[in-house]
């Protein structure tokens, strides 16, 4: 079906589950980069998957499958707080050079590969921050070979989220994703590798 911007929900979905071509770590950390600094939505593609997950109801496309999609900015605070300033260039870079304490999409790829990568969540610096150390270096290897990502402009991205949540298998998803099956799992294993973190020393941050 051929969509145009005309039906605004289907030319964006359009563009995340049927997109022109992925992008890897390499190609949106060049210099340019085409990585647009505007807000919307991104969405992961990943060649291997991280767990032995059933892709029976996830997209697909150039032999990758579709497992998270993600906003930059967040929705506005209600408090009258000042909105975030993020957007799809700096947040998708986060995302591949940063680490699981500022990216839930880190945090969920480590603990789904900690014994696969030999990686183990644990705090750093004040005690406060959680990250997977030096093994973050591994997850960013991990993530050159096997994570893609396309995006959207969209300047209202969480209502495009909740839309996408909705209607597409996106089994790395947490929040508003409680009807996935795959929900369960990955709650306990966050959990899990939190628990077991808070119970070793501190590394140096």
């Amino acid at each position: 079906m051929t969509t145009s911007p005309s039906n605004p929900v289907a030319h964006h979905t359009a563009a995340l589950t049927r997109p022109p071509r992925l992008w890897s770590r390499e190609e949106v950390l060049a210099k340019p980069s085409p990585l647009p600094p505007s807000p919307g939505v991104y969405a992961w593609y990943f060649r291997q998957l991280p767990w032995p997950i059933d892709p029976g109801d996830c997209v697909t496309f150039d032999g990758s499958t579709l497992l998270y999609v993600g906003i930059s900015p967040k929705r506005p605070p209600a408090n009258g707080a000042p909105p975030s300033t993020q957007t799809l260039a700096s947040r998708i870079r986060y995302h591949y050079t940063g680490n699981a304490e500022g990216s839930t999409l880190r945090l969920t790829l480590g603990c789904l590969l900690a014994e696969h990568l030999g990686i183990q969540l644990r705090r750093v610096g004040s005690g406060t921050r959680m990250t997977f150390s030096t093994g973050e270096q591994r997850l960013s290897a991990w993530m050159s070979e096997n994570a893609f990502v396309c995006w959207t402009v969209n300047d209202r991205p969480w209502e495009l989220e909740e839309q996408l949540i909705r209607t597409v298998g996106l089994p790395l998803n947490l929040d508003q994703n409680r009807h996935h099956l795959f929900h369960a799992t990955l709650t306990r294993l966050r959990k899990e590798a939190k628990k077991r973190a808070r119970s070793l020393l501190v590394l140096p941050g």
